[in-house]
């Protein structure tokens, strides 16, 4: 499912909002009827976690907190500790290179679809998973796919109910600071991670909020939404051609989606992890281009088929 920190500030109209909490509600009456003794979650990070000072492009959390941005929980996450060890010993044996944190901050890219999804970001154990989406240099689709499938092979040895989570928008290209735009005070913080005063969380709200007016206005110089592409992406994922990704360059994506629509890859990651254990249906078809949120805003479900 996408995320987006303006379901939580003020702006967007009650008739997006109504649509898009009836696609949630869908979704959680999915997650309900599974009910999951574990959530597996691939998210990006949006430079509250993971800086350029070290910028791994993968990394699983044996500990984890939500940090707090934009009205999310704040504070430490239950994290299957033993079950993420276990998991990127797997993911390294299967070829896939992954860092360890013991200490993990994620942001709204993690904590939101948990909480729409169980009411609370603690309701049920995690082992979080973070994938660049963000900071370049980005390697190639073709191994979000990979580690995907190599987290699915793993889950598939457990016995549990679990349920993979993807978060992360469509074509969207908010205003988020480069190393080659971000003015001093940024850098340093999407560089060293320097910590942001109460004050400076409330000014980025505001200019959150109002770039995504202008952008819903057409006052915007933001790169615009491209529901063609989107749909076209959602049609590869509901067919299982996650292969036919793998000639995606980045480029392609970044002109096409927009520079955050490499969060597709936390998608790519989790279809991959289903489909390491054959085909796969999907259900909860929602897909709105959403200006007000500055993004492609989407939902799937998927199940295995017995075959």
């Amino acid at each position: 499912m996408s995320h987006s920190p303006l379901l939580n500030l003020p702006g967007p109209s009650a008739e997006l909002l109504d649509e898009i909490r009836a696609a949630v509600a869908s979704a959680r009456q999915f997650v309900a009827d599974y009910d999951p003794e574990l959530v597996v979650t691939f998210s990006p990070d949006h430079y509250n976690g993971f800086f350029y000072r070290l910028m791994p492009p993968f990394c699983i959390g044996t500990a984890a907190s939500g940090v707090g941005d934009y009205g999310t929980y704040e504070g430490a996450l239950d994290v299957a500790g033993d079950i993420a060890q276990e998991c990127a010993q797997a993911v390294w044996e299967s070829g896939v290179d992954i860092a360890i944190s013991t200490s993990m901050d994620v942001d709204h890219g993690t904590v939101q679809p948990l909480q729409e999804l169980f009411g609370e970001a603690t309701a049920r154990p995690i082992v979080p998973i973070f994938i660049n989406s963000v900071a370049t240099p980005l390697g190639p689709l073709s191994r979000s796919r990979a580690l995907g499938a190599a987290v699915g092979a793993y889950l598939a040895t457990l016995d549990k109910r679990v349920l993979v989570l993807g978060s992360g928008g469509l074509s969207h290209d908010p205003p988020v600071p480069t190393l080659a735009t971000a003015p001093p005070a940024a850098l340093d913080r999407i560089v060293h991670g320097a910590p942001m005063t109460a004050e400076q969380r409330m000014a980025r709200q505001s200019a959150v909020s109002q770039a995504a007016q202008d952008f819903a206005h057409g006052d915007s110089a933001l790169r615009p939404l491209n529901p063609a592409w989107d749909h076209g992406l959602l049609e590869i994922f509901d067919e299982g051609r996650l292969t036919d990704l793998d000639g995606w360059s980045n480029t392609f994506i970044a002109i096409e989606g927009g520079n955050s629509a490499h969060e597709i890859r936390t998608w790519v990651a989790a279809f991959a992890a289903l489909a390491a254990n054959g085909p796969y249906r999907t259900g909860n078809h929602f897909y709105r281009a959403a200006p007000e949120l500055i993004a492609g805003f989407a939902i799937r479900t998927a199940v295995g088929i017995a075959v």
